[in-house]
């Protein structure tokens, strides 16, 4: 089992980003999927999950009405589209979810929003 997060980077304020998140090893259409964010000295949050019927809920309000969850069981893969970054959105991003084998979290792709 192994998760791989792609597309972090720098963007301006206002910018967009869209994470994938590509898994190998199981299916992940079948399981919930999720996406969390850490910033270093603060604790790790819950930005987003998706079952495996599809129904997405986006967490923190400071990003509702901004950030989609959403994934490609065709692809395998897992995404968060991130629209009108803010500079506190800055972080590592790490996909994850829990599969009988046992929880998995990827490697992390870090998000900077700066001007």
């Amino acid at each position: 089992v192994q998760l791989v997060e792609s597309g972090g980077g720098l963007v301006q304020p206002g910018g967009s980003l869209r994470l994938s998140c590509a898994a190998s090893g199981f299916s992940l259409g079948g399981y919930y999927m999720f996406w969390f964010r850490q910033d270093p000295g603060k604790e790790r949050e819950l930005v987003a999950s998706i079952s495996s019927a599809g129904v997405a809920i986006i967490y923190p309000d400071s990003v509702k009405g901004r950030f989609t969850i959403s994934r490609d069981n065709s692809k395998n893969t897992l995404y968060l589209q991130m629209n009108n970054l803010k500079p506190e959105d800055s972080a590592m991003y790490y996909c994850g979810t829990l599969i009988p084998q046992g929880d998995y979290w990827g490697q992390g792709t870090q998000v900077t929003v700066s001007s």
